[in-house]
């Protein structure tokens, strides 16, 4: 056990396990727990007896909802900094799953949401089931997707990246796999026995035994306008495409939009942008935590986790307020140098 019991690691045969073991809340990432991790794949990548690692979420809810963004809001609310710290370590731990030499199974189980696409969508073999509810839903808290978020989504087909970028909106295992998030479909009740059949047998066989069709996902009937709404340069203009292409969907898009908050919109297109132009996920993540270390210390993030979380009213109050209102200055503020210095990784 390790993280105050918040991880629980453990070997069987040819194989590590880890759980994340904060049923309770959802699983969500403190920093003992990102340490955790990432010592004992420090550990095992240089253990020859373990061949491969599994990650999964204690409890039925979810392998992981996100990073502790109560947490968070508390340390934004008082001025401190100790999530920058949590920062550089989770996303020096994303790095270190997407070049993890050995197979890296990651069960996508139930809600998979911000931090937990971090511990999982950068792995080598990923399973979804049809529990599995994925998202980047940062732009509802006033925040911008981060680790390898915005890596990720910029990889995927046309401009579905940047529609769930901006959205925050949840997709299931059919989308999870066309976006590129997830590689196989395993229906939930086959987990356990996957898990116990990897610590004997080869990676690929025992997937091979364990998956099925998945269902079918809802994005694909909606990419042409996906794909033309979002090739727009600004979200101003994403709006008025949406608007004005005749679909409901894209209408009821729009709405969502709309309450996100307007410098995180703003922020995140021009990060999912830069991500494509970018490459390397370490390039990505150097940028991402600039711009989050850019956020800590605006005041739409605190409102946010405060709206959606802590008070529960959903009326968050932006400041700015308006897309209009949001400069091109204060975008760019976001992406320069930070007082807190640089991620560092190589690649």
């Amino acid at each position: 056990m390790a993280g105050d019991d918040c991880v629980l690691l453990r070997t069987e045969g040819r194989a590590g396990y880890i759980t994340l073991n904060r049923p309770r809340a959802l699983n969500a990432l403190n920093h003992a727990m990102v340490l955790a991790v990432d010592a004992a794949l420090a550990d095992w990548e240089q253990d020859d007896a373990v061949r491969v690692v599994v990650i999964s979420g204690a409890g039925e809810r979810g392998l992981c909802a996100g990073g502790d963004i109560r947490a968070i809001h508390d340390d934004a609310r008082s001025g401190g900094r100790e999530s920058v710290a949590f920062w550089r370590d989770e996303y020096r731990l994303n790095a270190r799953i997407a070049r993890f030499p050995k197979p890296y199974v990651a069960f996508m189980d139930g809600i998979v949401m911000g931090g937990g696409v971090g511990v999982s969508a950068h792995g080598s073999v990923r399973i979804v089931t049809e529990r599995s509810t994925l998202a980047m839903p940062e732009t509802g808290i006033g925040f911008v997707p981060d680790v390898g978020g915005t890596h990720l989504l910029a990889q995927a087909p046309g401009e579905l990246g940047t529609h769930l970028a901006l959205t925050g909106n949840a997709v299931g295992a059919g989308d999870a796999l066309l976006l590129g998030l997830a590689d196989h479909f395993v229906p939930s009740g086959r987990l356990a026995d996957l898990a116990a059949s990897l610590a004997g047998t080869d990676v690929n066989e025992a997937v091979r035994r364990f998956t099925a069709p998945a269902p079918e996902g809802e994005l694909a009937a909606h990419r042409g306008w996906i794909d033309h709404c979002y090739a727009a340069d600004s979200v101003e203009e994403i709006l008025q495409r949406l608007l004005a292409c005749g679909e409901t969907e894209a209408k009821e898009t729009a709405g969502t939009i709309l309450t996100r908050s307007p410098t995180a919109l703003k922020v995140t297109l021009a990060a999912m942008r830069s991500a494509r132009a970018l490459g390397s996920l370490e390039a990505v993540l150097g940028q991402e935590f600039r711009v989050s270390c850019a956020g800590l210390s605006a005041p739409d993030l605190v409102e946010g986790i405060r709206s959606q979380v802590i008070d529960k009213d959903r009326r968050p109050r932006w400041s700015p307020a308006e897309l209009a209102q949001v400069s091109a200055a204060d975008v760019a503020a976001y992406f320069a140098p930070s007082a807190d210095g640089e991620l560092g990784l190589a690649g």
